[in-house]
């Protein structure tokens, strides 16, 4: 813990100590983690890093933990992918994509959750728990598994099926509940009062978990060669993603590893069937009003989102917007980002690339800017959105006569 002075309040700035705490008990605002710069900038470099592992552990000097042994999956230093084909497309000259679809769950939330978990061993937990929309479950089981730690995760009962198998092989209890994502997380929140015992990831170690995110930002700065991009577009779902990687790009400067510092332009997107941070910035509102979600984007699926005053600040300081796309959109942009890039995103991706495509087009995103777009989640765990309307091209008996029936079809359609 040598490179942490303690939590603040994002609100009133009273300090607190680095423990289990994530709310201010004077003005009930959200409590972050306060790092020594000054300490960090005489340690940490660009060969250091490129000397550590090939996960976020690279950059633990900037992660809120002092661990040699972290508990760790590998997440992390996942592609940075030229992205020519779709940039074409939208006519975007420096075009990426962070593909997390390569985490060890399939994605990011494996990187907040190597933090959380490994925090919280240092804490002195030995039960892990969370509230989710499937990420997090899967990657709370997984890492849970990992470090030997007794898991509890809770999802809403409509979740898709494979982020229930998928977090439910980990062995740990999956508890589902009537309602949607706001309710459950209601119901961890009194749940983290009842059990003290209990390691909370997004509750009750919000602070830790949330620092991981940065290593997005980390990532990316490092792999355009310390540089920074011109534009990112990132999924909300609480909006402590977006912040966190805000964060990140401005932490990489405070430690002396860019060369100049500058202000890149964060934007933000999310389903119109979940959209109380687009609707605020749109209606030019300082506060977010929440919604009942209905959306096949169930993991941005969040009504009531925690960090949604930051992300509209954020994106609003940075130069940056926050938009909404339809679901036919979203299953559009899933579509475009396989057929030109090759890479599956599941519907939150969707939503990143549908909304890429949207601000190309009404000219937010100019042709000549460095734009980095987050794919946070593998399509092979929101399959059912694409189901009914994708599937074999054709169906034939096995004849050569039939197959060149159907490719003379294939080439009219």
């Amino acid at each position: 813990m040598s490179n942490i002075l303690g939590l603040k309040c994002r609100e009133c700035s009273r300090s607190f100590p680095a423990e289990a705490l994530h709310v201010c008990d004077y003005c009930f605002g959200p409590l972050e983690v306060v790092y020594d710069y000054e300490k960090i900038k005489s340690s940490i470099s660009r060969e250091s890093i490129k000397k550590g592992p090939n996960t976020i552990w690279r950059y633990r000097d900037l992660l809120p933990v002092d661990d040699d042994n972290p508990v760790d999956l590998g997440a992390g230093f996942t592609p940075l992918v030229r992205a020519d084909r779709l940039g074409s497309t939208l006519g975007i000259k420096n075009l990426w994509i962070k593909d997390d679809t390569r985490n060890p769950t399939g994605s990011f939330k494996d990187r907040v959750v190597s933090v959380a978990l490994t925090r919280a061993r240092q804490l002195g937990f030995k039960i892990a728990a969370c509230a989710s929309t499937g990420n997090l479950a899967n990657s709370v089981a997984a890492h849970s598994a990992r470090a030997g730690m007794e898991s509890f995760v809770f999802i809403p009962s409509n979740l898709e099926v494979a982020k229930i198998v998928t977090t439910a092989v980990y062995g740990g209890s999956v508890i589902a509940v009537e309602g949607s994502y706001d309710d459950v997380n209601r119901l961890c929140a009194e749940l983290a009062s009842e059990k003290p015992s209990w390691a909370f990831v997004n509750v009750n170690v919000r602070p830790y978990y949330a620092e991981g995110s940065k290593t997005l930002a980390f990532e990316v700065a490092e792999q355009l060669n310390f540089e920074l991009p011109d534009h990112v577009v990132v999924p909300i779902a609480s909006g402590s993603q977006l912040t966190k990687i805000d964060k990140g790009f401005k932490e990489f400067y405070e430690v002396g590893l860019l060369s100049e510092e500058k202000q890149v332009r964060v934007s933000g997107a999310q389903a119109l069937g979940c959209s109380p941070v687009a609707t605020a910035f749109a209606s030019n509102a300082d506060y977010i009003k929440p919604v009942k979600p209905d959306t096949i984007a169930k993991s941005l699926a969040i009504g009531n989102p925690a960090d949604g005053y930051y992300a509209l600040e954020v994106a609003r300081n940075s130069g940056g917007v926050i938009d909404a796309v339809s679901d036919d959109d979203i299953l559009d942009g899933i579509r475009l980002l396989a057929k030109t890039e090759g890479i599956f995103a599941e519907t939150a991706g969707g939503v990143t690339i549908a909304t890429l495509v949207r601000l190309a087009n009404n000219g937010t995103i100019k042709s000549d800017e460095t734009v980095v777009a987050f794919v946070t989640g593998h399509g092979l765990k929101t399959v059912e959105a694409l189901a009914p309307n994708t599937g074999a091209s054709v169906t034939i008996p096995p004849t050569l006569e039939a197959f060149e029936e159907s490719l003379e079809q294939l080439k009219r359609d």
